[in-house]
């Protein structure tokens, strides 16, 4: 990838994360934020959307960290099983056990008597749903053998990420936090392929166009000779 689609691809990655979490921060805390709009108080509106505008770029750059540590992990993943159907398996494995765990070990910290384990599994089950979701459009715009990869990532990765809300388990920052991941991680798997895409285009175009020089100042050579 050139450094300028590179750049344009962190850019995006972080203002998706950045208004996301500015928007849905007044949403999820509107108890909080309720009478900054009721007494009209411009100043205090502005000063705490641009703190969770400040947020969300946490939020979003720790996606980007997720993002590309994910890379390694894949490739790293191929290199030892050398077979895409194995390291699937195994990628499947550990969705499963990752899930389980969401559920599992948060209800035996958190959980209070008689308290049911229903919200801990809608919690799971909804990062599982937003993973299949984007898995399904990750192999429709590639191939196949790209929806347990996308999976992975949009499960497994994004829980790792998540975890330092989810150790305090504050409601607020574990609802404020998995959105903006969710949206960025999505945003990096789906849109990464067309970067690329773009940054091979602009190297043929740069190869094209120094070829074109190179051709018409061999032609000025040879018409100064013949003169």
């Amino acid at each position: 990838m050139t450094i300028r689609n590179l750049i344009k691809f962190l850019f995006n990655s972080l203002l998706l994360g950045g208004l996301l979490t500015g928007v849905l921060g007044f949403l999820i805390r509107w108890g909080e934020f309720q009478p900054y709009f009721t007494d009209f108080n411009i100043g205090a509106i502005l000063s705490t959307f641009i703190w969770l505008v400040g947020v969300g770029f946490i939020f979003a750059v720790v996606s980007q960290v997720g993002y590309f540590a994910y890379l390694f992990i894949h490739q790293f993943g191929l290199g030892i099983f050398r077979s895409i159907g194995l390291w699937n398996a195994v990628q499947l494995v550990i969705v499963t056990f990752v899930l389980f765990d969401l559920i599992y070990f948060r209800f035996q910290a958190f959980a209070g008597k008689e308290e049911s384990i229903l919200p801990y599994i809608g919690l799971a089950v909804f990062i599982l749903i937003a993973g299949l979701i984007v898995a399904y459009f990750k192999a429709k715009m590639t191939n196949r053998a790209t929806f347990v990869s996308a999976l992975f990532f949009m499960v497994v990765i994004t829980i790792l990420e998540w975890l330092p809300v989810l150790r305090p388990n504050d409601a607020d920052w574990i609802y404020l936090m998995i959105f903006p991941l969710i949206a960025c991680n999505a945003y990096q798997i789906l849109m990464l392929p067309k970067f690329n895409r773009l940054s091979m285009e602009e190297r043929e175009k740069r190869k094209a166009l120094k070829t074109n020089v190179a051709v018409n100042g061999l032609k000025n050579k040879k018409e100064k000779a013949t003169r």
